[in-house]
């Protein structure tokens, strides 16, 4: 993460820079068919063996966090592959407070406690 023809600073924007555009090329591949979008598998360290498993959208603030400790040099591997969306799952009925009935603003009549 050093350079001697630049300074540090500029040497972090240009290693996010780099991922950036990185990302973006690949998100622009024609994706296979029954995939929805690209996903990314991303690992960040000081090497290879200590490199840990971060979200995409922890990536650049990784390469800062090592630019913030002085890493003297950054493992930074990414990792594309298909990603398919899943339906949210819906809210149950069994949560919900009853319904106050419109008329009246009173619980349904089946909801009354029996005296």
């Amino acid at each position: 993460m050093t350079d001697k023809r630049h300074k540090p600073e500029r040497v972090v924007e240009s290693i996010k820079s780099s991922l950036r555009k990185y990302l973006k090329r690949e998100r622009r591949k024609d994706l296979p068919k029954g995939a929805d979008y690209w996903d990314f598998d991303c690992s960040v360290g000081q090497s290879k063996e200590s490199a840990k498993t971060v979200h995409l959208a922890e990536l650049i603030p990784a390469v800062d966090t090592a630019a913030g400790e002085s890493w003297p040099e950054i493992y930074i591997e990414i990792l594309a592959k298909t990603g398919h969306r899943t339906q949210k799952p819906k809210a149950s009925d069994t949560n919900e407070q009853p319904a106050l009935s419109e008329d009246t603003n009173e619980p349904p009549q089946d909801q009354v406690e029996q005296n």
